[in-house]
Protein backbone atom coordinates (compact mmCIF):
# COMPACT_ATOMS: atom_id res chain seq x y z
CA UNK A 1 0.00 0.00 0.00
CA UNK A 2 2.95 2.31 0.67
CA UNK A 3 3.93 2.21 -3.02
CA UNK A 4 0.44 3.30 -4.11
CA UNK A 5 0.28 6.07 -1.50
CA UNK A 6 3.74 7.20 -2.63
CA UNK A 7 2.50 7.29 -6.22
CA UNK A 8 -0.60 9.28 -5.21
CA UNK A 9 1.66 11.75 -3.42
CA UNK A 10 2.66 13.02 -6.86
CA UNK A 11 -0.97 14.06 -7.41
CA UNK A 12 -1.93 15.17 -3.91
CA UNK A 13 -3.66 18.30 -5.21
CA UNK A 14 -6.54 16.07 -6.33
CA UNK A 15 -7.77 15.89 -2.73
CA UNK A 16 -11.14 17.55 -3.60
CA UNK A 17 -11.88 14.58 -5.85
CA UNK A 18 -10.72 12.09 -3.21
CA UNK A 19 -12.97 13.85 -0.69
CA UNK A 20 -15.91 14.00 -3.12
CA UNK A 21 -15.62 10.29 -3.89
CA UNK A 22 -15.48 9.53 -0.17
CA UNK A 23 -18.65 11.54 0.60
CA UNK A 24 -20.63 10.04 -2.29
CA UNK A 25 -19.50 6.56 -1.24
CA UNK A 26 -20.85 7.15 2.26
CA UNK A 27 -24.25 8.22 0.92
CA UNK A 28 -24.35 5.35 -1.56
CA UNK A 29 -23.69 2.95 1.33
CA UNK A 30 -26.37 4.58 3.52
CA UNK A 31 -29.06 4.59 0.82
CA UNK A 32 -28.16 1.01 -0.09
CA UNK A 33 -28.48 -0.16 3.51
CA UNK A 34 -31.77 1.75 3.95
CA UNK A 35 -33.51 -0.38 1.28
CA UNK A 36 -33.48 -3.62 3.35
CA UNK A 37 -35.18 -1.71 6.21
CA UNK A 38 -38.00 -0.70 3.88
CA UNK A 39 -38.30 -4.28 2.65
CA UNK A 40 -38.33 -5.49 6.25
CA UNK A 41 -41.14 -3.06 7.17
CA UNK A 42 -43.08 -4.08 4.06
CA UNK A 43 -42.67 -7.77 4.95
CA UNK A 44 -43.96 -7.22 8.51
CA UNK A 45 -46.90 -5.24 7.09
CA UNK A 46 -47.81 -8.07 4.71
CA UNK A 47 -47.45 -10.72 7.44
CA UNK A 48 -49.85 -8.72 9.66
CA UNK A 49 -52.37 -8.54 6.80
CA UNK A 50 -52.04 -12.30 6.16
CA UNK A 51 -52.66 -12.93 9.87
CA UNK A 52 -55.93 -11.00 9.59
CA UNK A 53 -54.81 -7.52 10.49
CA UNK A 54 -56.22 -4.35 8.92
CA UNK A 55 -55.01 -3.61 5.40
CA UNK A 56 -52.90 -0.41 5.45
CA UNK A 57 -52.90 0.65 1.78
CA UNK A 58 -51.58 4.09 2.56
CA UNK A 59 -48.69 2.66 4.60
CA UNK A 60 -47.87 0.21 1.80
CA UNK A 61 -47.78 3.02 -0.77
CA UNK A 62 -45.53 5.16 1.45
CA UNK A 63 -43.18 2.21 1.82
CA UNK A 64 -43.15 1.86 -1.97
CA UNK A 65 -42.41 5.60 -2.27
CA UNK A 66 -39.57 5.25 0.28
CA UNK A 67 -38.19 2.27 -1.61
CA UNK A 68 -38.32 4.28 -4.85
CA UNK A 69 -36.74 7.33 -3.17
CA UNK A 70 -33.80 5.41 -1.72
CA UNK A 71 -33.35 3.51 -4.98
CA UNK A 72 -33.30 6.61 -7.19
CA UNK A 73 -31.09 8.48 -4.69
CA UNK A 74 -28.67 5.57 -4.65
CA UNK A 75 -28.56 5.56 -8.45
CA UNK A 76 -28.00 9.33 -8.73
CA UNK A 77 -25.35 9.53 -6.01
CA UNK A 78 -23.57 6.41 -7.26
CA UNK A 79 -23.36 7.80 -10.77
CA UNK A 80 -22.21 11.21 -9.57
CA UNK A 81 -19.51 9.46 -7.55
CA UNK A 82 -18.63 7.48 -10.67
CA UNK A 83 -18.33 10.74 -12.60
CA UNK A 84 -15.99 12.15 -9.95
CA UNK A 85 -14.00 8.90 -10.04
CA UNK A 86 -13.68 9.03 -13.82
CA UNK A 87 -12.50 12.66 -13.79
CA UNK A 88 -10.15 11.90 -10.90
CA UNK A 89 -8.73 8.96 -12.86
CA UNK A 90 -7.99 10.96 -16.01
CA UNK A 91 -6.59 13.87 -14.00
CA UNK A 92 -4.41 11.41 -12.13
CA UNK A 93 -3.14 10.00 -15.44
CA UNK A 94 -2.38 13.49 -16.71
CA UNK A 95 -0.55 14.57 -13.56
CA UNK A 96 1.43 11.36 -13.09
CA UNK A 97 2.43 11.53 -16.76
CA UNK A 98 3.52 15.16 -16.69
CA UNK A 99 5.36 14.76 -13.37
CA UNK A 100 7.16 11.68 -14.73
CA UNK A 101 8.06 13.48 -17.96
CA UNK A 102 9.21 16.56 -16.08
CA UNK A 103 11.39 14.40 -13.82
CA UNK A 104 12.84 12.46 -16.75
CA UNK A 105 13.87 15.71 -18.41
CA UNK A 106 15.86 16.57 -15.28
CA UNK A 107 17.68 13.25 -15.04
CA UNK A 108 21.28 13.13 -16.32
CA UNK A 109 22.44 11.62 -19.58
CA UNK A 110 23.84 8.66 -17.64
CA UNK A 111 20.28 7.53 -16.80
CA UNK A 112 19.37 7.28 -20.49
CA UNK A 113 22.64 5.52 -21.27
CA UNK A 114 21.49 2.57 -19.18
CA UNK A 115 17.80 2.43 -20.14
CA UNK A 116 15.95 1.30 -23.24
CA UNK A 117 13.57 3.88 -24.67
CA UNK A 118 10.72 1.37 -24.80
CA UNK A 119 11.29 0.45 -21.15
CA UNK A 120 11.04 4.07 -20.02
CA UNK A 121 7.79 4.54 -21.95
CA UNK A 122 6.33 1.19 -20.89
CA UNK A 123 7.10 1.89 -17.24
CA UNK A 124 5.04 5.07 -17.41
CA UNK A 125 2.12 3.45 -19.23
CA UNK A 126 1.97 0.45 -16.93
CA UNK A 127 2.21 2.40 -13.68
CA UNK A 128 -0.37 4.99 -14.64
CA UNK A 129 -2.80 2.49 -16.15
CA UNK A 130 -2.66 0.11 -13.19
CA UNK A 131 -2.86 2.81 -10.50
CA UNK A 132 -5.65 4.69 -12.28
CA UNK A 133 -7.64 1.48 -12.80
CA UNK A 134 -7.25 0.56 -9.16
CA UNK A 135 -8.28 3.98 -7.90
CA UNK A 136 -11.27 4.07 -10.22
CA UNK A 137 -12.31 0.65 -9.00
CA UNK A 138 -11.59 1.60 -5.38
CA UNK A 139 -13.66 4.77 -5.67
CA UNK A 140 -16.62 3.14 -7.39
CA UNK A 141 -16.65 -0.27 -5.71
CA UNK A 142 -14.21 -1.12 -2.97
CA UNK A 143 -14.67 1.90 -0.71
CA UNK A 144 -18.45 1.62 -0.94
CA UNK A 145 -18.17 -2.07 -0.10
CA UNK A 146 -16.13 -1.29 3.02
CA UNK A 147 -18.60 1.35 4.19
CA UNK A 148 -21.56 -0.91 3.49
CA UNK A 149 -19.88 -3.70 5.45
CA UNK A 150 -19.20 -1.46 8.46
CA UNK A 151 -22.75 -0.16 8.53
CA UNK A 152 -24.12 -3.69 8.09
CA UNK A 153 -22.01 -5.01 10.99
CA UNK A 154 -23.28 -2.23 13.28
CA UNK A 155 -26.91 -2.88 12.33
CA UNK A 156 -26.65 -6.66 12.65
CA UNK A 157 -25.01 -6.25 16.08
CA UNK A 158 -28.30 -4.87 17.44
CA UNK A 159 -30.04 -8.09 16.41
CA UNK A 160 -27.31 -10.66 17.09
CA UNK A 161 -23.73 -10.21 18.16
CA UNK A 162 -23.00 -13.78 16.99
CA UNK A 163 -23.93 -12.86 13.41
CA UNK A 164 -21.78 -9.71 13.59
CA UNK A 165 -18.77 -11.74 14.68
CA UNK A 166 -19.26 -14.18 11.78
CA UNK A 167 -19.34 -11.23 9.35
CA UNK A 168 -16.31 -9.58 10.93
CA UNK A 169 -14.18 -12.73 10.79
CA UNK A 170 -14.64 -12.98 7.02
CA UNK A 171 -12.35 -10.06 6.18
CA UNK A 172 -9.17 -10.81 8.15
CA UNK A 173 -9.54 -14.45 7.12
CA UNK A 174 -9.88 -13.51 3.44
CA UNK A 175 -6.96 -11.05 3.62
CA UNK A 176 -4.77 -13.64 5.36
CA UNK A 177 -5.51 -16.21 2.65
CA UNK A 178 -4.79 -13.55 0.02
CA UNK A 179 -1.50 -12.59 1.67
CA UNK A 180 -0.37 -16.21 1.35
CA UNK A 181 -0.84 -15.85 -2.41
CA UNK A 182 0.46 -12.34 -2.99
CA UNK A 183 4.22 -12.83 -2.64
CA UNK A 184 4.48 -15.46 -5.37
CA UNK A 185 1.94 -13.61 -7.57
CA UNK A 186 3.92 -10.35 -7.43
CA UNK A 187 7.18 -12.18 -8.16
CA UNK A 188 5.64 -13.68 -11.30
CA UNK A 189 4.14 -10.31 -12.27
CA UNK A 190 7.53 -8.64 -11.95
CA UNK A 191 9.00 -11.28 -14.28
CA UNK A 192 6.18 -10.64 -16.77
CA UNK A 193 6.80 -6.90 -16.62
CA UNK A 194 10.49 -7.45 -17.33
CA UNK A 195 9.76 -9.53 -20.43
CA UNK A 196 7.24 -6.95 -21.66
CA UNK A 197 9.68 -4.08 -21.06
CA UNK A 198 12.48 -5.80 -22.97
CA UNK A 199 10.13 -6.58 -25.85
CA UNK A 200 8.82 -3.01 -25.91
CA UNK A 201 12.34 -1.61 -25.77
CA UNK A 202 13.39 -3.71 -28.74
CA UNK A 203 10.18 -2.80 -30.55
CA UNK A 204 10.96 0.91 -30.21
CA UNK A 205 14.52 0.34 -31.44
CA UNK A 206 13.36 -1.62 -34.48
CA UNK A 207 10.72 0.95 -35.42
CA UNK A 208 13.28 3.77 -35.33
CA UNK A 209 15.85 1.70 -37.26
CA UNK A 210 13.57 -0.18 -39.62
CA UNK A 211 15.89 0.54 -42.57
CA UNK A 212 18.66 -1.48 -40.95
CA UNK A 213 16.30 -4.38 -40.26
CA UNK A 214 15.03 -4.44 -43.83
CA UNK A 215 18.42 -3.94 -45.46
CA UNK A 216 19.83 -6.93 -43.57
CA UNK A 217 16.64 -8.93 -44.15
CA UNK A 218 16.21 -9.63 -40.43
CA UNK A 219 12.44 -9.16 -40.11
CA UNK A 220 11.98 -12.79 -39.11
CA UNK A 221 14.79 -12.59 -36.53
CA UNK A 222 13.27 -9.52 -34.89
CA UNK A 223 9.80 -11.03 -34.99
CA UNK A 224 11.12 -14.24 -33.44
CA UNK A 225 12.81 -12.37 -30.60
CA UNK A 226 9.67 -10.32 -30.01
CA UNK A 227 7.40 -13.37 -30.08
CA UNK A 228 9.78 -15.23 -27.75
CA UNK A 229 9.50 -12.52 -25.10
CA UNK A 230 5.72 -12.49 -25.20
CA UNK A 231 5.61 -16.28 -25.23
CA UNK A 232 7.44 -16.13 -21.90
CA UNK A 233 4.72 -13.82 -20.57
CA UNK A 234 2.12 -16.41 -21.65
CA UNK A 235 4.01 -19.17 -19.79
CA UNK A 236 4.34 -16.98 -16.71
CA UNK A 237 0.66 -15.99 -16.89
CA UNK A 238 -0.41 -19.63 -17.01
CA UNK A 239 1.57 -20.38 -13.87
CA UNK A 240 0.43 -17.16 -12.21
CA UNK A 241 -3.24 -17.59 -13.11
CA UNK A 242 -3.35 -21.28 -12.17
CA UNK A 243 -1.83 -20.51 -8.79
CA UNK A 244 -4.09 -17.51 -8.18
CA UNK A 245 -7.34 -19.24 -9.15
CA UNK A 246 -6.48 -22.37 -7.20
CA UNK A 247 -6.07 -20.25 -4.11
CA UNK A 248 -9.25 -18.37 -5.05
CA UNK A 249 -11.17 -21.65 -4.94
CA UNK A 250 -9.84 -22.15 -1.41
CA UNK A 251 -10.86 -18.62 -0.44
CA UNK A 252 -14.29 -19.05 -2.03
CA UNK A 253 -14.87 -22.35 -0.24
CA UNK A 254 -14.01 -20.77 3.11
CA UNK A 255 -16.40 -17.89 2.44
CA UNK A 256 -19.16 -20.28 1.37
CA UNK A 257 -18.78 -22.21 4.63
CA UNK A 258 -19.05 -18.98 6.66
CA UNK A 259 -22.14 -17.85 4.74
CA UNK A 260 -23.68 -21.28 5.26
CA UNK A 261 -23.21 -20.86 9.01
CA UNK A 262 -24.68 -17.33 8.87
CA UNK A 263 -27.83 -18.30 6.97
CA UNK A 264 -28.30 -21.49 8.96
CA UNK A 265 -28.11 -19.42 12.15
CA UNK A 266 -30.70 -16.94 10.85
CA UNK A 267 -33.11 -19.68 9.74
CA UNK A 268 -32.84 -21.56 13.04
CA UNK A 269 -33.31 -18.37 15.10
CA UNK A 270 -36.35 -17.44 13.03
CA UNK A 271 -37.87 -20.91 13.49
CA UNK A 272 -37.24 -20.51 17.23
CA UNK A 273 -39.06 -17.15 16.99
CA UNK A 274 -35.97 -15.15 17.98
CA UNK A 275 -36.42 -13.15 14.77
CA UNK A 276 -39.60 -12.00 13.10
CA UNK A 277 -40.16 -12.68 9.42
CA UNK A 278 -39.39 -9.01 8.74
CA UNK A 279 -36.16 -9.18 10.74
CA UNK A 280 -35.18 -12.37 8.91
CA UNK A 281 -35.74 -10.63 5.56
CA UNK A 282 -33.76 -7.60 6.80
CA UNK A 283 -30.80 -9.68 7.96
CA UNK A 284 -30.75 -11.92 4.89
CA UNK A 285 -30.99 -8.91 2.56
CA UNK A 286 -28.24 -7.00 4.39
CA UNK A 287 -25.87 -9.93 4.63
CA UNK A 288 -26.60 -11.27 1.16
CA UNK A 289 -25.68 -7.84 -0.21
CA UNK A 290 -22.14 -8.55 1.04
CA UNK A 291 -21.80 -11.80 -0.90
CA UNK A 292 -21.06 -10.33 -4.34
CA UNK A 293 -18.48 -7.77 -3.11
CA UNK A 294 -16.80 -10.43 -1.01
CA UNK A 295 -16.63 -12.98 -3.78
CA UNK A 296 -15.41 -10.28 -6.18
CA UNK A 297 -12.70 -9.24 -3.75
CA UNK A 298 -10.32 -11.53 -5.62
CA UNK A 299 -10.61 -9.18 -8.60
CA UNK A 300 -10.10 -6.18 -6.33
CA UNK A 301 -7.01 -7.72 -4.75
CA UNK A 302 -5.76 -8.64 -8.23
CA UNK A 303 -6.10 -4.99 -9.30
CA UNK A 304 -4.46 -3.87 -6.07
CA UNK A 305 -1.44 -6.12 -6.64
CA UNK A 306 -1.12 -4.98 -10.24
CA UNK A 307 -1.15 -1.39 -9.02
CA UNK A 308 1.59 -2.16 -6.48
CA UNK A 309 3.76 -4.02 -8.99
CA UNK A 310 3.18 -1.43 -11.71
CA UNK A 311 3.99 1.45 -9.37
CA UNK A 312 7.31 0.12 -8.10
CA UNK A 313 9.38 1.06 -11.15
CA UNK A 314 7.55 4.39 -11.41
CA UNK A 315 8.34 5.32 -7.81
CA UNK A 316 11.95 4.12 -8.16
CA UNK A 317 12.38 6.36 -11.22
CA UNK A 318 10.69 9.31 -9.52
CA UNK A 319 12.90 8.96 -6.45
CA UNK A 320 16.08 9.09 -8.52
CA UNK A 321 17.75 12.34 -7.60
CA UNK A 322 19.22 14.25 -10.54
CA UNK A 323 22.98 13.87 -10.23
CA UNK A 324 23.49 17.20 -11.95
CA UNK A 325 21.71 20.20 -10.47
CA UNK A 326 22.24 23.91 -10.13
CA UNK A 327 24.04 24.91 -6.99
CA UNK A 328 22.20 27.33 -4.67
CA UNK A 329 24.64 30.14 -5.54
CA UNK A 330 24.74 29.32 -9.28
CA UNK A 331 24.76 32.40 -11.51
CA UNK A 332 23.86 32.91 -15.14
CA UNK A 333 26.73 32.51 -17.58
CA UNK A 334 27.47 35.53 -19.76
CA UNK A 335 29.94 34.82 -22.53
CA UNK A 336 31.95 37.87 -23.54
CA UNK A 337 34.90 36.24 -25.32
CA UNK A 338 34.19 32.52 -25.63
CA UNK A 339 37.40 31.19 -24.12
CA UNK A 340 36.98 27.53 -23.13
CA UNK A 341 39.49 25.82 -20.89
CA UNK A 342 39.79 22.20 -19.73
CA UNK A 343 42.01 21.94 -16.65
CA UNK A 344 43.18 18.52 -15.41
CA UNK A 345 39.83 16.90 -16.25
CA UNK A 346 39.31 13.28 -15.29
CA UNK A 347 36.13 11.32 -15.98
CA UNK A 348 34.86 7.75 -16.07
CA UNK A 349 31.41 6.28 -16.59
CA UNK A 350 32.30 3.79 -13.88
CA UNK A 351 34.10 4.75 -10.71
CA UNK A 352 36.89 2.23 -11.18
CA UNK A 353 37.55 3.00 -14.84
CA UNK A 354 38.62 6.40 -16.18
CA UNK A 355 37.91 7.31 -19.80
CA UNK A 356 39.66 10.67 -19.58
CA UNK A 357 42.77 11.33 -17.49
CA UNK A 358 44.24 14.72 -16.68
CA UNK A 359 42.96 16.44 -19.84
CA UNK A 360 44.05 20.04 -20.26
CA UNK A 361 43.72 22.32 -23.29
CA UNK A 362 42.28 25.70 -24.23
CA UNK A 363 40.02 26.91 -27.02
CA UNK A 364 40.79 30.57 -27.54
CA UNK A 365 37.99 32.99 -28.53
CA UNK A 366 36.92 32.29 -32.12
CA UNK A 367 39.34 29.37 -32.43
CA UNK A 368 38.53 26.05 -34.15
CA UNK A 369 39.91 23.08 -32.22
CA UNK A 370 39.67 19.51 -33.54
CA UNK A 371 39.74 16.45 -31.31
CA UNK A 372 41.45 13.44 -32.89
CA UNK A 373 41.80 9.95 -31.48
CA UNK A 374 40.69 6.37 -31.87
CA UNK A 375 37.05 5.50 -31.30
CA UNK A 376 36.26 5.19 -27.60
CA UNK A 377 38.97 7.61 -26.49
CA UNK A 378 36.41 10.06 -25.05
CA UNK A 379 36.15 12.75 -27.74
CA UNK A 380 32.35 12.94 -27.52
CA UNK A 381 32.59 12.73 -23.74
CA UNK A 382 34.64 15.93 -23.72
CA UNK A 383 31.85 17.75 -25.56
CA UNK A 384 29.24 16.30 -23.19
CA UNK A 385 31.26 17.50 -20.21
CA UNK A 386 31.33 21.01 -21.67
CA UNK A 387 27.51 20.99 -21.89
CA UNK A 388 27.44 19.49 -18.38
CA UNK A 389 25.52 16.42 -19.44
CA UNK A 390 28.08 14.73 -17.21
CA UNK A 391 30.36 16.16 -14.53
CA UNK A 392 34.10 15.54 -14.31
CA UNK A 393 35.31 13.50 -11.36
CA UNK A 394 38.22 15.87 -10.92
CA UNK A 395 39.37 19.03 -12.64
CA UNK A 396 37.36 21.95 -13.97
CA UNK A 397 36.02 23.25 -17.27
CA UNK A 398 35.70 27.02 -17.55
CA UNK A 399 34.17 29.44 -20.03
CA UNK A 400 35.61 32.95 -19.79
CA UNK A 401 36.91 31.95 -16.36
CA UNK A 402 33.56 30.71 -15.01
CA UNK A 403 33.44 27.09 -13.88
CA UNK A 404 30.60 25.41 -15.80
CA UNK A 405 29.60 23.66 -12.56
CA UNK A 406 29.05 27.03 -10.89
CA UNK A 407 26.60 28.45 -13.45
CA UNK A 408 23.00 27.51 -14.18
CA UNK A 409 22.55 24.67 -16.66
CA UNK A 410 20.05 26.71 -18.66
CA UNK A 411 22.39 29.65 -19.13
CA UNK A 412 25.32 27.33 -19.92
CA UNK A 413 23.54 25.38 -22.63
CA UNK A 414 21.95 28.50 -24.08
CA UNK A 415 25.50 29.68 -24.90
CA UNK A 416 26.39 26.49 -26.78
CA UNK A 417 25.09 25.38 -30.18
CA UNK A 418 25.49 21.79 -31.32
CA UNK A 419 25.46 20.04 -34.68
CA UNK A 420 25.68 16.27 -34.47
CA UNK A 421 26.98 13.80 -37.02
CA UNK A 422 23.52 12.23 -37.02
CA UNK A 423 21.14 15.19 -37.32
CA UNK A 424 18.59 15.12 -34.51
CA UNK A 425 15.28 16.25 -35.99
CA UNK A 426 11.75 15.83 -34.66
CA UNK A 427 8.53 14.97 -36.41
CA UNK A 428 6.69 18.11 -37.47
CA UNK A 429 7.43 20.85 -39.97
CA UNK A 430 10.71 22.26 -41.20
CA UNK A 431 9.75 25.58 -39.60
CA UNK A 432 9.26 23.93 -36.21
CA UNK A 433 12.60 22.12 -36.41
CA UNK A 434 14.59 25.24 -37.31
CA UNK A 435 12.71 27.29 -34.70
CA UNK A 436 13.45 24.67 -32.03
CA UNK A 437 16.45 26.84 -31.11
CA UNK A 438 14.23 29.92 -30.81
CA UNK A 439 10.49 29.05 -30.71
CA UNK A 440 9.42 32.70 -31.00
CA UNK A 441 11.59 33.46 -34.01
CA UNK A 442 9.92 35.34 -36.84
CA UNK A 443 9.54 33.92 -40.33
CA UNK A 444 12.22 36.30 -41.55
CA UNK A 445 14.69 35.06 -38.92
CA UNK A 446 13.98 31.43 -39.83
CA UNK A 447 14.45 32.12 -43.54
CA UNK A 448 17.69 34.01 -42.87
CA UNK A 449 19.06 31.04 -40.90
CA UNK A 450 17.97 28.63 -43.63
CA UNK A 451 19.70 30.70 -46.30
CA UNK A 452 22.91 30.79 -44.27
CA UNK A 453 22.67 26.99 -43.97
CA UNK A 454 22.14 26.54 -47.75
CA UNK A 455 18.72 25.09 -46.97
CA UNK A 456 16.35 27.78 -48.28
CA UNK A 457 16.57 26.69 -51.93
CA UNK A 458 15.45 23.10 -51.38
CA UNK A 459 12.83 24.13 -48.80
CA UNK A 460 11.22 26.52 -51.29
CA UNK A 461 10.87 23.69 -53.82
CA UNK A 462 8.81 21.59 -51.40
CA UNK A 463 5.03 21.73 -51.87
CA UNK A 464 4.39 23.34 -48.50
CA UNK A 465 7.73 25.07 -48.11
CA UNK A 466 8.65 25.71 -44.50
CA UNK A 467 5.39 24.09 -43.39
CA UNK A 468 6.29 20.74 -44.99
CA UNK A 469 6.05 17.75 -42.64
CA UNK A 470 9.35 15.86 -42.45
CA UNK A 471 8.28 12.69 -40.63
CA UNK A 472 9.86 11.10 -37.57
CA UNK A 473 13.57 12.02 -37.34
CA UNK A 474 13.29 13.77 -40.72
CA UNK A 475 12.74 10.50 -42.58
CA UNK A 476 11.32 12.32 -45.66
CA UNK A 477 14.53 14.30 -46.21
CA UNK A 478 17.93 13.32 -47.57
CA UNK A 479 21.01 13.23 -45.35
CA UNK A 480 22.31 16.53 -46.68
CA UNK A 481 18.92 18.23 -46.28
CA UNK A 482 18.62 17.05 -42.69
CA UNK A 483 22.11 18.30 -41.90
CA UNK A 484 21.39 21.73 -43.36
CA UNK A 485 18.21 22.05 -41.28
CA UNK A 486 20.23 21.08 -38.19
CA UNK A 487 22.81 23.73 -39.10
CA UNK A 488 20.06 26.32 -39.67
CA UNK A 489 18.78 25.54 -36.20
CA UNK A 490 22.26 26.12 -34.75
CA UNK A 491 22.64 29.35 -36.74
CA UNK A 492 19.29 30.60 -35.40
CA UNK A 493 20.45 29.89 -31.85
CA UNK A 494 23.40 32.23 -32.50
CA UNK A 495 25.43 30.91 -29.56
CA UNK A 496 29.07 32.02 -29.12
CA UNK A 497 30.33 28.47 -28.57
CA UNK A 498 29.84 25.65 -31.06
CA UNK A 499 30.21 21.89 -30.68
CA UNK A 500 30.49 20.20 -34.05
CA UNK A 501 30.40 16.43 -34.39
CA UNK A 502 31.49 16.77 -37.97
CA UNK A 503 28.41 16.49 -40.11
CA UNK A 504 29.82 15.80 -43.57
CA UNK A 505 31.43 12.41 -43.18
CA UNK A 506 28.54 10.38 -44.62
CA UNK A 507 27.41 12.71 -47.43
CA UNK A 508 27.94 12.67 -51.17
CA UNK A 509 30.23 15.29 -52.74
CA UNK A 510 27.53 17.84 -53.65
CA UNK A 511 25.74 17.55 -50.32
CA UNK A 512 29.08 17.73 -48.51
CA UNK A 513 30.00 20.92 -50.36
CA UNK A 514 26.70 22.62 -49.44
CA UNK A 515 26.89 21.46 -45.82
CA UNK A 516 30.57 22.45 -45.50
CA UNK A 517 29.78 25.95 -46.80
CA UNK A 518 27.03 26.24 -44.20
CA UNK A 519 29.34 24.98 -41.47
CA UNK A 520 32.02 27.51 -42.41
CA UNK A 521 29.47 30.31 -41.99
CA UNK A 522 28.31 28.81 -38.70
CA UNK A 523 31.85 28.48 -37.29
CA UNK A 524 32.87 32.01 -38.26
CA UNK A 525 33.60 34.02 -35.13
CA UNK A 526 32.64 31.21 -32.78
CA UNK A 527 34.80 29.14 -30.44
CA UNK A 528 34.38 25.70 -31.98
CA UNK A 529 35.10 22.23 -30.66
CA UNK A 530 35.15 19.76 -33.56
CA UNK A 531 35.00 16.00 -33.22
CA UNK A 532 36.80 15.34 -36.47
CA UNK A 533 35.93 12.61 -38.95
CA UNK A 534 37.75 13.86 -42.09
CA UNK A 535 41.40 14.67 -42.55
CA UNK A 536 40.41 17.48 -44.92
CA UNK A 537 38.54 19.17 -42.08
CA UNK A 538 41.34 18.66 -39.57
CA UNK A 539 43.82 20.37 -41.88
CA UNK A 540 41.85 23.64 -41.77
CA UNK A 541 41.40 24.03 -38.02
CA UNK A 542 43.46 26.34 -35.81
CA UNK A 543 44.51 23.66 -33.37
CA UNK A 544 44.50 19.88 -33.09
CA UNK A 545 44.29 18.00 -29.80
CA UNK A 546 45.07 14.31 -30.13
CA UNK A 547 43.79 11.91 -27.47
CA UNK A 548 45.53 8.64 -26.70
CA UNK A 549 44.78 6.27 -23.80
CA UNK A 550 42.44 8.90 -22.39
CA UNK A 551 45.15 11.58 -22.22
CA UNK A 552 46.30 14.48 -24.39
CA UNK A 553 49.04 13.08 -26.61
CA UNK A 554 49.77 16.14 -28.76
CA UNK A 555 48.48 19.65 -29.22
CA UNK A 556 49.32 22.23 -31.86
CA UNK A 557 48.58 23.61 -35.31
CA UNK A 558 48.09 21.11 -38.18
CA UNK A 559 51.33 22.16 -39.93
CA UNK A 560 53.23 21.81 -36.67
CA UNK A 561 51.87 18.34 -35.80
CA UNK A 562 52.42 17.10 -39.35
CA UNK A 563 56.15 17.23 -38.67
CA UNK A 564 56.08 15.10 -35.52
CA UNK A 565 55.77 11.36 -35.14
CA UNK A 566 52.37 11.63 -33.41
CA UNK A 567 48.84 10.55 -34.25
CA UNK A 568 48.16 13.32 -36.78
CA UNK A 569 51.38 12.65 -38.68
CA UNK A 570 50.56 8.94 -38.72
CA UNK A 571 47.09 9.72 -40.11
CA UNK A 572 48.64 11.77 -42.91
CA UNK A 573 50.91 8.85 -43.76
CA UNK A 574 48.00 6.43 -43.66
CA UNK A 575 46.11 8.74 -46.01
CA UNK A 576 48.73 8.07 -48.66
CA UNK A 577 48.53 4.33 -48.14
CA UNK A 578 46.29 2.18 -50.31
CA UNK A 579 46.61 -1.12 -48.47
CA UNK A 580 43.77 -2.67 -46.55
CA UNK A 581 45.85 -2.38 -43.37
CA UNK A 582 46.12 1.40 -43.84
CA UNK A 583 42.38 1.74 -44.46
CA UNK A 584 41.61 -0.42 -41.44
CA UNK A 585 43.86 1.70 -39.23
CA UNK A 586 42.10 4.88 -40.38
CA UNK A 587 38.76 3.34 -39.43
CA UNK A 588 39.94 2.76 -35.88
CA UNK A 589 40.25 6.53 -35.65
CA UNK A 590 36.77 6.95 -37.17
CA UNK A 591 38.56 9.06 -39.80
CA UNK A 592 37.98 9.32 -43.53
CA UNK A 593 41.01 9.99 -45.73
CA UNK A 594 39.06 12.47 -47.88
Amino acid sequence: MYIILKTLHYAKNLWPYYFGVTITSIFVALTGVAIPFVLSAATNLMVDVVKGGQADVSGALWLAVALFGFDIANTLIRNYGGYLGDVMSVKLKAQLSTRYYEHLLQLPQSYYDGELTGTIINRLNRAITEVSNFLNMFANNFFQMLLTTLITVVIVWFYSWELSMLIIVIYPLFLWLTALTSKKWQKLQTAKNHETDVASGRFAEVVTQIKVVKSYVQEKLEHRHFRKRFHKTVVLTREQSKYWHTMDVVRGAVLSIIFFLIFAFIFVQTVNKQFTIGEMVLLITLINALRIPLFSMSFIVDQFQRAITGSKDYVVAMELAPEIHDKPQAHNLEVTEGKVRYENVQFGYEDNHSVLKDISFTIEPGEKVALVGESGEGKTTLSNLLMRLYEPQTGVITIDGSNVNAVTQKSLRSQIATVFQDPALFSGTIRENIAYAHPRASHEQIVKAAKAANAHAFIEKLEHGYDSEIGERGIKLSGGQKQRIAIARAILKDAPILILDEATSSLDSRAEHLVQEALDRLMHGRSTLIIAHRLSTIAHVDKIVTIKNGMVDEMGEPAELAKTDGIYAQLLQLQLGTTEAAKKKLKTFDISAE
